[in-house]
């Protein structure tokens, strides 16, 4: 495993729309191996032009933003796009023909496989690195406990908690509920953004923290609807940041980045032990809301446009995988960094187990 966090306070500054990066970046022609791949040092991508046009999660948007820079060294003449409206929105362009790759703070959904599959759309499904969810509050408030269980977020957000407005309004669900570690909670405003169901980052809170509680309780496994609602993590954040008793939740590398202004809650295990969210915890797996993060590429413009078989070989490389920990993810283990290759390599379509 390997990992070096760094603090990106750039991230919060992430535009909303499209962000044009490759064209404004500059490089100097090498001659030495005009053949060789991007990311190797042999400034290989000269002869290259065209565009590359990437969206969807907002979580995996800093990692592409970040690889896309180091491709505008070697490639000036590519013009990539990266935006980041969520993991639901990328992967309906995508499956539309509309991008060349989809980022994802998810798996694909069976039916946007089948909205692919419609399309004629067959797809390379690539892991890029892991992710932790960070539960957030304001600094500033006051009588909340420091940890939470998925019992007392379920309280807070899940199915059965719509219309509550303070805290305490969870009390009596909590009661109900095996694994409460947070309750009783104050009588104080509770005021949430959070991730919107267009996001892969509330797929993944749903999936790991609400499904298993509002199954047992013959729920269907969403959250409330009626919180503010946001797919931009940077919007969640500043929104967390503007009540002192709010609540909500964003990918790992927007709590690294903004750990002035926001505060985040522990997590308590099945055995009760409550785990901060740290590079350390997220890749050794003892905190308890981690997920992997994906690229999916359209397999057939690897084939027609070079420049996009280049971009993603750099994106693999030794240099443009340490992307993600250089803006605050976790890189994956060895072993799955090479499968990913492996995947790539042998232009094998459709998702992989494991």
């Amino acid at each position: 495993m390997r990992f070096a966090p760094r603090r990106s306070p750039r991230l919060l500054a992430l535009p909303l729309a499209l962000t044009l990066l490759a064209a404004a970046c500059g490089g100097s022609e090498d001659e030495s191996d005009p053949t060789a791949a991007p990311g190797s040092g042999s400034g290989g991508g000269g002869e290259l032009s065209g565009d590359i046009v990437i969206s969807g999660s907002s979580t995996v948007e800093p990692i592409s933003i970040d690889v896309a820079g180091k491709f505008g060294e070697i490639a000036p003449d590519v013009n990539v796009a990266v935006s980041g409206p969520g993991t639901g929105d990328g992967f309906q362009a995508f499956c539309n023909g509309e991008t060349d790759i989809s980022d994802a703070s998810r798996a694909i959904k069976p039916e946007e496989i089948q909205a692919c599959e419609a399309n004629g759309i067959e797809f390379i499904e690539m892991k890029v690195a892991i992710d932790g969810i960070a539960v957030l509050t304001s600094p500033d408030g006051e009588g909340i406990a420091e940890c939470l269980s998925f019992a007392d977020m379920y309280a807070l957000v899940g199915p059965e908690s719509q219309g509550f407005e303070q805290w305490s309004d969870a009390n009596e669900l909590a009661a109900g509920l095996e694994g409460t570690v947070a309750a009783p909670f104050p009588d104080v405003p509770l005021v949430i953004t959070a991730p919107g169901e267009e996001s892969g980052t509330y797929d993944s809170f749903v999936e790991i923290v609400l499904e298993g509680i509002a199954e047992d309780r013959g729920q269907e496994p969403q959250t409330r609807p009626d919180y503010q609602a946001s797919a931009d993590d940077n919007v969640i954040v500043r929104g967390i940041q503007g009540a002192p008793s709010s609540f909500g939740w964003v990918g790992y590398a927007f709590f690294e980045a903004n750990q002035g202004t926001v505060k985040a809650f522990q997590v308590a295990g099945d055995d009760g032990t409550c785990v901060a969210p740290t590079a350390e915890t997220i890749a050794d797996g003892s905190y308890p809301i981690a997920r992997p993060l994906f690229i999916y590429a359209n397999a057939a413009n690897l084939e027609e446009k070079p420049a996009l078989a280049e971009f993603v070989e750099l994106y693999l490389s030794e240099e443009g995988i340490t992307s993600a920990a250089e803006v605050g993810y976790v890189a994956l283990p060895e072993e799955e960094i090479e499968a990913t290759r492996a995947a790539f390599e042998a232009r094998e379509t459709g998702t992989r187990e494991g």
